[in-house]
C-alpha cells in the first residue's frame, strides 16, 4: 500500500510538471508581452582567470542578444519587444553536465536532473525567477580550445551554454547564447552532422541566385555558407538573422510575401 502511494505521489508530481511546462510553453510563444530572460555566469573550469573575466561582466555584455531578438521579432511581425534580458551575476552552484555520448536514456535522465536542479535553485533563491533562465559556463582559452555542445531546453525554459572567458570571443559567445535561447522557444537546429547549414531552412537568404556565398548566417543554421562544402562561424550577431522557418517555429507571425 505504501509503495503504491509513493507511485501515486510521483505520478501526480510528474503530471503537475508536465501541465505546468505545457502552459509555460504556450505562454512564452503567445508574444503578448516581453519575456523576461535571466542570465547567470558559472566558472566552468575553476580557474582564477575565468573568475576575473566573470567579475568584469555587466548587463551591457548581453544587450546585443536582446537587441538582436527584438529586431528580428519585429522584422517578422511581432509588435512588441519580444524579450528583456537581465544579467544576474555569478552562481556558485554548478548545473549538472550532460553526458558525452549519444545515449538517449542518459540524455533524458540528464534533462530531468538539469530541470530539477534549476527548479531547486529557483525555489531557494531570494530573487524573482525569469520566464527563461540561461546558465552560461565560462572557460579559460589558455586551457580550453574547444567547448562541449551547449543545450537549450524548451521543456523547462532553461539552457546550459558553454562560452569562452575571453573578450575576443564576446561576439561569438553572443551568437551561441542567442542560438540556445531560440531553442528554449521551440526552434530546431538547421545544420547537418558536419555542422553545414541545411538548405533552405538553415540559410539566411535561401533563394538567392547564385546560392553561394551567403553574407549572413541563419541563427539555427549556425554558420555562414560560403560554398557547398565550406561555411564559417559568424563573428557577431550583426552577421546573423532569424529565417522564416525558425520564425514559424517560435510562433512569430511570419509574412512569406
Amino acid at each position: 500500500m505504501r509503495r503504491h502511494l509513493r507511485y501515486l505521489i510521483l505520478l501526480l508530481i510528474l503530471l503537475f510538471v508536465a501541465v505546468n511546462e505545457t502552459v509555460n510553453e504556450f505562454r512564452t510563444t503567445s508574444w503578448d508581452r516581453p519575456l523576461w530572460v535571466r542570465v547567470y555566469a558559472v566558472n566552468g573550469d575553476g580557474r582564477g582567470t575565468t573568475d576575473k573575466y566573470i567579475d568584469g561582466l555587466e548587463s551591457r555584455d548581453f544587450k546585443p542578444i536582446e537587441e538582436f531578438i527584438n529586431r528580428e521579432a519585429q522584422r517578422h511581425g511581432v509588435s512588441i519587444d519580444a524579450i528583456q534580458i537581465e544579467y544576474d551575476g555569478r552562481l556558485q552552484s554548478h548545473p549538472p553536465q550532460p553526458p558525452s555520448g549519444q545515449n538517449i536514456a542518459e540524455n533524458i535522465w540528464w534533462s530531468l536532473k538539469f530541470r530539477a536542479w534549476a527548479m531547486r535553485r529557483a525555489w531557494s533563491s531570494d530573487n524573482d525567477v525569469g520566464d527563461i533562465e540561461l546558465f552560461v559556463s565560462y572557460y579559460d582559452t589558455a586551457t580550453t580550445q574547444s567547448l562541449r555542445h551547449s543545450i537549450g531546453l524548451q521543456r523547462g525554459l532553461i539552457a546550459l551554454i558553454n562560452a569562452f572567458a575571453d573578450p575576443a570571443y564576446s561576439g561569438s559567445n553572443q551568437v551561441v547564447i542567442a542560438h540556445e535561447l531560440m531553442h528554449t522557444l521551440g526552434a530546431r537546429d538547421k545544420y547537418d552532422a558536419r555542422s553545414m547549414p541545411l538548405h533552405p531552412q538553415g540559410f539566411a537568404e535561401p533563394f538567392n541566385r547564385p546560392r553561394y556565398p551567403q553574407a549572413r548566417a541563419e541563427i539555427m543554421g549556425g554558420r555562414i555558407p560560403l560554398s557547398p562544402g565550406e561555411a564559417r562561424m559568424p563573428e557577431s550577431l550583426g552577421e546573423v538573422v532569424v529565417g522564416i522557418y525558425t520564425a514559424a517555429e517560435v510562433n512569430w507571425p511570419v509574412d512569406v510575401q
